[in-house]
């Protein structure tokens, strides 16, 4: 290292440091966050109509959480109320973590996710995301 760049970080303490490092970065790893080999994150929030049952609701979370052991590439399943005071009425909600894009596609089809559907949509107003991470 330089002198003139080891006094710079003695001088400017943790700012310098902490341009110093984003220097560092690992550029291939940055350009890889746009790539399908990385995770993918499905959320989730769900407004429930009010015709809607709490046995409903919790056949809704139970059959959501067993995905986890139907979905190949599905990594991990979180459910549950949303405990948010900023939930602007979405009550209920979830993420799913992904292999990789193709695997949360296959997820999409599959006939358990299907049938889940086919019950569900008549009783919720639903926003979903899908991430890369």
């Amino acid at each position: 290292m330089a002198k003139s760049t080891r006094r710079a970080l003695l001088r400017g303490g943790g700012v310098a440091v902490g341009a110093a490092s984003l220097f560092s970065l690992n550029l291939p790893e940055v350009a890889r966050a746009g790539s399908e080999s990385v995770n993918v994150f499905h959320v989730f929030a769900f407004q429930w109509k009010q015709r809607t049952s709490e046995a409903q609701k919790d056949r809704a979370s139970k059959e959501i959480a067993a995905f986890q052991e139907l979905i190949p590439g599905l990594l991990q399943t979180h459910v549950g109320p949303n405990i948010s005071p900023r939930g602007k009425g979405y009550t209920f909600g979830g993420i799913m973590q992904f292999k990789d894009k193709a695997s949360l596609d296959a997820y999409v089809q599959h006939a358990a996710h299907q049938a889940l559907l086919a019950r569900l949509i008549p009783r919720i107003d639903a926003i979903e995301l899908e991430l890369r991470a």
